[in-house]
């Protein structure tokens, strides 16, 4: 039986390739913080640490009750709504916020984006000088305060801007649809 592969071997190797591809991501993204140095210790210590919109990328911010509404409901599940995120923004960039609610998606510096929103008036664009905390790149799972909902896949990919315009286009068409009168009869 050879040109097997025993699944220790794979795991290893997967492995691997994670902690390069999470150790390039970090990389990229330290190169916004202030000083890098005390924002990989925040990562240590806090699993958090603030970076500077403006310099690496910039940030969308998404309430959740938004991104409910653009995948159809309230009643979905963490993992589902990261899933539907990772399908909506074509595997683009995501944090998110579990004590604030929100969801933050990196977009990049030239992102132009409307100044208020009068549905969602939470949803802003984080741009030059503004700080995001941004989970530690290995934070992926949905537990403490902020966790990465679509890992970053390399240094540098981020979300497509008009394609998170179409999703807060969705969530303000599904909470619309919701809200008027007659809905649910």
């Amino acid at each position: 039986m050879t040109g097997l592969v025993q699944p220790h071997q794979t795991s290893g190797e997967d492995r691997l390739a994670r902690w390069k591809r999470e150790s390039a991501v970090a990389e990229w993204l330290l190169a916004a913080a202030e000083d890098p140095r005390s924002a990989r210790a925040q990562w240590a210590a806090q699993d958090v640490a603030l970076l500077v919109c403006g310099r690496q990328f910039t940030a969308v911010r998404l309430p959740g009750e938004l991104v409910r509404a653009a995948a159809g409901g309230e009643d979905q599940d963490e993992n589902d709504l990261n899933a539907f995120l990772g399908r909506a923004l074509e595997g683009g960039p995501v944090t998110r916020d579990r004590s604030a609610d929100h969801y933050f998606a990196l977009v990049p510096v030239t992102t132009e984006w409307p100044e208020s929103n009068p549905v969602f008036p939470a949803v802003e664009h984080l741009h030059r000088g503004w700080y995001l905390g941004v989970p530690a790149v290995d934070r992926t799972k949905p537990y403490g305060r902020a966790y990465w909902s679509v890992p970053m896949r390399t240094p540098g990919c981020l979300c497509d801007p008009l394609l998170v315009r179409s999703l807060v286009r969705r969530g303000e068409a599904h909470h619309q649809a919701l809200e008027s009168p007659g809905a649910g009869r």
